[in-house]
């Protein structure tokens, strides 16, 4: 899995009423952005391919491996329904074997198709496990580029792809604040984060990420306590996609019995972090990394 951070260095607001203890302060943790799951691709046993049946499982097998390798989440194993599918084939060239590649949709269409690496038709015979991982460690870096371009094409003609509309967000729930934070933050929130860019819904089904919060405030000492929110981002697989902290040292009568001025305050200063979270991972799924090198 693959991090990136952020830091948001924001100056502290000139003027206003006080407490604003969150202005400025968006925390270490920042905006920490994994790269979102990816639909699986199966690579069933090739039923085609010019070997026995053991040589051509151990054939899907490493090329599910190989691939997973460049970031393709792959298994081997059958077709499944609203799962994508490699499909095998392998016909003879002369004194070689060519191994050939066709991506197959959840749809049963073919959305594109690879010739592989030439392998000499007598080692190919033999099935040896040597030689298959070969083939599938030559093939595999061609197979995740066609992959990408595959995942491009399909999000960019789907009008409902991330990259056609605004992303629809859901603000869940907040725990663990005194006095009326957990009900007081969220609905701050709610008032600064909906934009043009973004689009707030009212359930959690609907919505392309979802943000909730943790408020950490250990008993006062002498009237002082040090108050950590967490807000976390999850896209629709419930999969943590990014964090943004606020960390201040606050009197306890700033925020109990209510967080007033506190409370929008921090909420002003999250949706910032959190509207890079969700960006970053927008464009993380339209531009997914190079292959990398093994």
């Amino acid at each position: 899995m693959r991090h990136i951070s952020l830091w948001f260095a924001l100056l502290l607001a000139g003027c206003g009423t006080l407490p604003q203890p969150f202005y400025g302060n968006p925390g270490p943790a920042a905006a920490r952005l994994a790269l979102p799951p990816a639909p699986v691709l199966m690579v069933p046993t090739p039923a085609t391919t010019l070997l026995n049946d053991a040589a051509a499982r151990t054939f899907a097998s490493d090329l599910a491996a190989e691939l997973a390798d460049y970031d393709v989440p792959s298994v081997a194993g059958s077709i499944q329904k609203n799962n994508w599918h490699l499909q095998i084939t392998a016909n003879h060239d002369g004194n070689n074997v060519m191994p050939r590649y066709d991506v197959i949709g959840p749809n049963g269409r073919s959305y594109g198709k690879l010739i592989g690496h030439p392998v000499p038709a007598a080692e190919w015979a033999k099935g040896s496990p040597t030689i298959l991982a070969k083939a599938a460690t030559a093939d595999a870096p061609a197979l995740s580029k066609l992959m990408t371009s595959i995942n491009a094409r399909v999000q960019q003609s789907n009008p409902q792809s991330l990259e056609n509309r605004p992303p629809r967000i859901f603000i869940g729930t907040m725990t663990g604040a005194p006095g009326d934070g957990d009900t007081t933050l969220p609905m701050d929130l709610a008032h600064v984060l909906a934009g043009p860019n973004l689009k707030l819904v009212s359930s959690k089904q609907s919505a392309d990420f979802t943000v909730t919060g943790k408020v950490k405030a250990p008993p006062a000492k002498d009237g002082q306590m040090l108050v950590e929110l967490d807000w976390l981002v999850r896209d629709q697989n419930n999969r943590v996609i990014g964090q943004v902290t606020q960390i201040h040292m606050l009197r306890q009568n700033d925020i109990e019995p209510y967080w007033g001025d506190v409370a929008a305050a921090a909420a002003k200063e999250a949706a910032g972090g959190i509207r890079q979270v969700v960006q970053n991972a927008i464009l993380k799924k339209a531009n997914p990394p190079a292959v990398k090198p093994k």
